[in-house]
């Protein structure tokens, strides 16, 4: 286990905190512990149903659970799953999967006799069904907008039919909502069955203490091997815990109690990492760090049906945009991590992203084009507000200090989460800090944000940006079947927005994950997904100091 370092949180309250987790970490009766991967949730879960997996929480916990006709790999490359294999026709609106035979359901008593069932195109079928459900009301509905049909065969052929070409639909298909459910079970149980779930992945549930506890234990009848033909997984069982702040996740980590720390909080990235985003002596010797890219770009927006003359301006526009540095920012107040977005508003790790479509920092830039706009309209003290929530009120601080370097005079208004999310899909901002994270791994789901037939509140286009070259490229992506051309397409519309500057890209995020060293398998993707049929655990020789 760790030396701790001094914390500059209140002791008395983690000591407690810690002895309530230490009461409740027995694992039924598993003695050895390098068999159960063990971590916290802060968030929460709220639901095991693979219908409503929409937090980033209930998608880690259903993924251990649950498994759909396809899968993505940590380069984000679809790859079989329960499907074997498939074929596209029709002028790519129709695709044809070869289910696998092998796959059983996890045991319960009323598949009858044998206490389990094979998986088939029927069960998938009944799955898609209930996604589409007006009853269910899945959050996950979206994700058949485009599809037009869809049938079982026959036991192992399952066929979908999309109403146009739609070049990320196998991506949309790794997402949790497409999971297959047993009819039996689901019906059995109603809404309850978010308490108990049956899949057919690599764990199966085996208890959940709401706000305390839940428990997954090895499926010993998974499908999947590893290269080598061993059976997956390598784990005994998941421990999850639900300490609700990230501070007291992180003294669970540092004391040894969890073997997983997902992401860079405030309150403890000084403790662990230096300035430069390296990890600090006193815990390079027990635990190491993963980062990667993130499919999440922050960025700061303007409305641009304004009336507002500042927002009107290009020149001022993009004076923002080259008025402050990107790097110093990411240095000083995310220990480095993050990539700065001096690209476009595609983040680094999808293709068409391009490093040099953006915006660098250029103080003479924007000190003379701020010059510029004083010039033309006679408006000597410029000014415009720039709304933000408090997590980000740093960030906006420090871009409101270097743009009062050019002339530029930013006043931040903080309002709560909520307002900031209503007011800007009703056109009710001028400015405002924003974020997208990618519902499914394809540069469309970015590029979709300035689509003109998308303008909030019906669809994501926040600024109401508007272009009509940009709308044709657009819906040429759809038809394009080539990925290389594809990936063109979507840099030459990055490079269109960019050209207008409707947003600030701030920065590109990254995924970060602390592990104990005795974790191996951990992989890390630009998704976030938290994937554990291949981590193992060896002893931990390590001595408490």
């Amino acid at each position: 286990m760790l030396k701790l370092t001094p914390f500059s949180f209140n002791r008395f309250l983690f000591g407690t905190l810690f002895l309530m987790i230490c009461s409740c970490t027995s694992i039924d009766n598993i003695q050895n512990h390098d068999l159960v991967f063990r971590y916290n949730e802060h968030k929460n879960i709220g639901s095991l149903d693979p219908a409503f997996s929409k937090d980033l929480a209930d998608i880690w916990g259903t993924h251990q659970l649950f498994n759909g006709l396809v899968q993505m790999d940590d380069a984000l490359n679809v790859k079989p799953c329960i499907a074997k294999n498939w074929t596209i026709t029709d002028s790519a609106k129709t695709y044809t999967f070869n289910l696998r035979k092998d796959v059983l359901f996890h045991k319960h008593e009323l598949f009858g006799r044998d206490s389990t069932r094979k998986t088939t195109a029927s069960d998938f079928e009944y799955s898609f069904n209930r996604l589409r459900d007006r009853f269910i009301a899945s959050p996950g509905s979206w994700v058949l907008n485009k599809v037009d049909d869809f049938s079982a065969l026959n036991d192992s052929t399952f066929q979908i039919k999309l109403k146009q070409p739609f070049p990320a639909f196998l991506g949309l298909l790794t997402m949790k909502y497409c999971s297959v459910v047993p009819k039996e079970i689901v019906e059995h149980y109603g809404s309850d069955f978010r308490s108990n779930p049956i899949g057919t992945g690599p764990f199966k549930f085996k208890r959940w203490e709401e706000n305390l506890k839940l428990v997954f234990r090895r499926n010993n009848h998974y499908f999947e091997t590893d290269s080598i033909g061993q059976p997956l997984p390598y784990l005994e069982a998941i421990s999850i815990t639900f300490l609700p702040d990230k501070q007291s996740e992180f003294l669970q980590f540092a004391q040894g109690n969890i073997d997983f720390v997902s992401g860079l909080d405030g309150s403890y990235k000084d403790e662990i990492l230096t300035a430069e985003g390296e990890l600090r002596a006193s815990y390079a010797h027990d635990v190491k760090m993963i980062r990667g890219p993130y499919l999440n770009t922050e960025y700061l927006a303007f409305f641009m049906e304004t009336e507002v003359n500042t927002i009107q301006s290009g020149k001022l526009r993009k004076a923002i945009n080259v008025g402050f540095d990107r790097s110093k920012m990411m240095t000083y107040l995310r220990n480095g991590i993050g990539i700065p977005a001096n690209g476009g508003f595609i983040p680094k790790g999808l293709p068409g992203f391009d490093a040099s479509i953006g915006f660098t920092y250029q103080p003479e830039l924007a000190k003379q084009l701020v010059s510029e706009f004083k010039s033309e309209t006679g408006i000597q003290n410029p000014e415009i507000t720039l709304t933000t929530t408090s997590n980000y009120l740093s960030f906006c601080e420090f871009i409101q200090r270097e743009l009062q370097k050019t002339g530029l005079n930013v006043n931040v208004d903080v309002i709560p989460a909520s307002s900031l999310k209503d007011a800007k899909a009703n056109g009710q901002l001028d400015f405002f800090r924003a974020s997208w994270i990618a519902d499914y791994p394809d540069a469309e789901n970015y590029l979709s944000l300035y689509y003109s037939n998308n303008f909030a509140p019906n669809g994501p286009n926040y600024t109401h940006f508007k272009s009509e070259a940009f709308d044709k490229m657009y819906e040429a992506s759809y038809l394009e079947t080539d990925p290389e051309l594809r990936a063109q397409l979507y840099t030459k519309m990055d490079s269109l927005i960019m050209d207008v500057a409707p947003i600030v890209p701030l920065f590109y995020d990254e995924v970060v994950r602390f592990t104990r060293k005795n974790v191996q398998g951990l992989g890390i993707n630009a998704t976030n997904l938290l994937e554990l049929k291949s981590v193992r655990k060896s002893f931990n020789m390590t001595e408490v100091e």
